[in-house]
């Protein structure tokens, strides 16, 4: 089985990277994947309008900080998956950390204050025991 590198880049970036692959395609196989980006995630009673930066619960907007937002919308992306907190550190703050624990839990603490229903018993955001957290929709 051979190896995956996922690369995201912004539109200035996007002719460098192509050079690149073309460069190295002769010694090594590429197959470019699109992420399914949608501008707006929408789940009962919670929606993302990633286009206009925005958080709606129940039509009302939330609002929220850059990181709340971010690992927001990193979590909604990935339904269902169960993301580790250095995953989400990484993803949301774009840096390596050996110690990404009180980050990510303080910010996953405030997001359910704000979006949950009842942030003792989270709807959205469920914590895997010993693994990180999951994006229930």
């Amino acid at each position: 089985m051979g190896k995956m590198m996922i690369l995201t880049f912004n539109d200035n970036e996007e002719m460098a990277i192509k050079r690149i692959i073309a460069a190295l395609s002769d010694e090594t196989s590429f197959e470019v994947i699109q992420p399914n980006f949608s501008p707006l995630l929408s789940f009962p009673g919670l929606e993302i309008k990633q286009h206009q930066h925005r958080v709606l619960q129940g039509g009302e907007e939330i609002s929220l900080t850059r990181l709340e937002y971010s690992t927001l919308v990193f979590l909604a992306s990935n339904p269902g998956i169960v993301l580790t907190q250095t995953q989400i550190f990484e993803a949301v703050w774009n840096m390596d950390s050996d110690s990404c624990h009180s980050s990510v839990v303080n910010v996953i603490c405030n997001l359910r204050k704000k979006i949950e229903p009842d942030s003792k018993n989270p709807v959205y955001i469920k914590t895997v025991l010993g693994v990180g957290y999951k994006f229930n929709g």
